[in-house]
């Protein structure tokens, strides 16, 4: 019997994966559902490759292009995430949830209800609204898949173990586009190096948080309300191969490690297919890697944005929001030209130490609807104090 299957975001980097790995086994999957923001052009296509009878793109003037295009055809067109109890009749199988940025709260949220398996492979998600998913998981009785390679990694490292067992885990960090730049030119960088990413081909977004090692707060954070484990217990070290990719290390004196190339097929693979259940054509183990692994520390004057991690708090809480929220503005900003790369950090760890921000560390997240308005104020806020600040 064939999984039936729904990508959420299909037309970005990882829902593009998710389909390239589909279309070899047609007829292992069929797919239900594909989701858009913007790109009607390529939703069409994917559409038509795998026979899917549902899309939604969230953009109206695109959804009426969409619609226009398909007015004789049966396929279900529709402008958003409201109308899920009508595509899905019962269950399916596996949801890819990969839509960028907190906007991909609010529809991991609503697929959950509908689907056996979520993988979900956003970060602003997990991280401010993670006690919201993990209250529908169970509800629902719907399993959890983290995608990112990271936490996928932590994940295949510690099933079945006790989390009293683990004494450290490490997550790494390739350094991004500029790990060997003299410190001195990074007040020259701009948009365009910065989304060079030496080893990932990713979007922009995570490409600027990736250069700034902002992904890397991020993934510990994601990490510690994923997992349950201490924050203390997290370290951070650079390998610019990105070849390792999590190190566990267990209080009886063993240590696990998981290495992977820099293909994100990987992860989501193993995902479609648990229990190794097929086997995926890869590269053979690079010894030579394995043999120059060059793990070292991350310098925090180069990358002051890793400082943010002091601030966290221990338990799940609207702080999270905060500091999510700030730096999707600051990102945007330097994007625009409007700040410059190290107005990142210096606005980031402004914002996370201001009075009115750290009661947020006591308040725990009960809606969507808090999430969101506090995200909205937050943004403002930091608005607000990088155009003043230019302005002086």
């Amino acid at each position: 019997m064939k999984k039936k299957i729904a990508i959420f975001g299909s037309t970005g980097s990882i829902g593009k994966t998710t389909i390239d790995i589909i279309k070899k086994d047609k007829h292992n999957f069929e797919v239900i559902l594909l989701t858009s923001n913007n790109n009607y052009q390529q939703l069409v296509k994917q559409a038509k490759e795998l026979n899917v009878k549902n899309l939604i793109i969230n953009n109206k003037k695109q959804y009426l292009k969409l619609k226009k295009k398909f007015k004789n055809k049966k396929i279900n067109i529709y402008n958003n995430f409201n109308n899920l109890n009508k595509i899905f009749k019962k269950k399916i199988d596996y949801t890819m949830c990969a839509i960028s940025g907190l906007e991909g709260l609010s529809p991991t949220l609503d697929a959950i209800k509908f689907t056996k398996n979520v993988a979900i492979a956003n970060k602003e998600s997990l991280i401010c609204g993670w006690n919201l998913i993990k209250k529908k998981l169970t509800k629902y009785n719907t399993q959890f898949i983290p995608v990112d390679s990271e936490h996928f990694s932590i994940w295949s490292l510690i099933k079945n173990v006790n989390k009293s067992d683990i004494e450290e885990i490490i997550i790494t960090a390739s350094g991004g586009p500029f790990l060997k730049l003299p410190i001195s030119k990074f007040k020259k960088i701009k948009p365009g190096s910065a989304i060079k990413h030496p080893n990932w081909k990713m979007g922009k977004k995570i490409s600027i948080d990736s250069a700034t090692m902002m992904n890397k707060v991020f993934e510990v954070i994601e990490a510690q309300r994923i997992f349950g484990i201490e924050l203390k217990k997290f370290k951070i070290l650079v390998h610019p191969n990105s070849y390792v990719h999590s190190i566990v290390k267990f209080y009886n004196g063993t240590t696990k490690i998981l290495v992977h190339d820099t293909n994100m097929k990987i992860p989501i693979f193993n995902t479609l297919y648990p229990n190794n259940s097929k086997k995926l054509n890869s590269k053979k183990l690079d010894i030579k890697k394995l043999n120059n692994l060059n793990f070292t520390s991350i310098d925090k004057k180069k990358f002051p944005i890793i400082n943010v991690l002091n601030y966290v708090s221990k338990k799940i809480s609207l702080y999270e929001t905060v500091i999510v929220s700030s730096n999707d503005l600051l990102v945007e900003l330097f994007l625009q030209r409007k700040i410059k790369f190290l107005d990142i950090s210096k606005y980031l760890n402004i914002v996370v130490k201001l009075k009115e921000f750290k009661k947020f560390k006591h308040i725990l997240p009960t809606n969507l609807n808090q999430i969101i308005k506090l995200s909205k104020y937050v943004r403002l806020k930091t608005q607000s104090l990088s155009v003043l600040s230019q302005k002086s």
